[in-house]
């Protein structure tokens, strides 16, 4: 059972520090009359600022449907969704990385960063400098007048997440980024997401269907029973965080019991 610590009691968590992330009694339906379906809900989860929550469950639990309501994207059918205290604003409230980098191909790695930057309301003459760390966060440096379709998906994930860091949101939202990448790729921007977020002490609401990805990212995992999607399991990770050796992490006992825990969870709300 959650700790009254993670269920979001609002005398233990402030929820409207700057990042902070609630939901109350949501639940959120596509369709009407017969028609209806309940995709998630009911739902009450407390994000506190700085915190790597994981969504993770099977295929349609409705853990991409969360993440929109918390981008703003879409609106509850019952219930509230707050961010820093205050309604989502799309577009606004947080930096957003979607499954494919949805870069603009005529533009240089340059280009997509700047206009990203226009966006954020940065002064154009800060551009550059910011620019410089954005790309040097996420491993890019060197590439700013390469066109998009000549680096890698790996890169080009990497952009888009250079993108959504552009703007000084205290949130951020991946929603399944690295599931069209081989698996040496994705491990290495597992890494970068993971010390970036640090770094940053950016809320992150990660989304993802493996229990190996969810383990090694989050400081808290949540499992969606089957749709409609509740929470089945309200988990804090205890791993150590900061500069770590990944595949120290990966090959320790209690990583190991962390990923069958979260796995036997998946599968079991996904039967239930």
């Amino acid at each position: 059972m959650p700790s009254s610590e993670l269920t979001g009691h609002p005398d233990e968590v402030d929820s409207a520090r700057a990042g902070s992330v609630r939901l109350d009694h949501v639940t959120h339906r596509y369709g009407r009359g017969g028609e209806a379906f309940t995709a998630v809900g009911p739902v009450d989860l407390t994000v506190p600022a700085g915190q790597f929550l994981v969504l993770v469950g099977a295929s349609g639990c409705g853990k991409s449907t969360l993440l929109r309501l918390i981008a703003g994207f879409e609106r509850p059918t019952d219930g509230s969704v707050r961010v820093s205290g205050a309604e989502p604003r799309p577009g606004g409230t947080a930096g957003v990385v979607f499954q494919t980098p949805r870069l603009f191909p005529w533009r240089t790695v340059r280009g997509n960063v700047d206009l990203a930057l226009r966006y954020a309301g940065v002064p154009r003459a800060q551009w550059p400098g910011r620019r410089a760390e954005l790309l040097a966060r996420v491993g890019l440096e060197g590439t700013e007048e390469r066109r998009v379709w000549e680096i890698s998906g790996g890169q080009q994930q990497r952009v888009a997440i250079a993108r959504a860091l552009a703007a000084e949101n205290p949130l951020l939202l991946l929603d399944e980024p690295f599931a069209a990448l081989d698996a040496l790729t994705r491990e290495r921007l597992q890494q970068d997401v993971r010390r970036v977020t640090d770094r940053t002490g950016r809320t992150t609401v990660f989304v993802t269907h493996s229990a190996d990805e969810a383990v090694f990212l989050g400081s808290r995992i949540v499992v969606l029973t089957r749709s409609p999607g509740t929470v089945a399991l309200d988990l804090p990770i205890t791993l150590p965080r900061g500069d770590i050796d990944a595949e120290e992490l990966r090959g320790s006992r209690e990583f190991a019991e962390l990923r069958a825990r979260v796995s036997h969870a998946v599968k079991a709300a996904a039967a239930a």
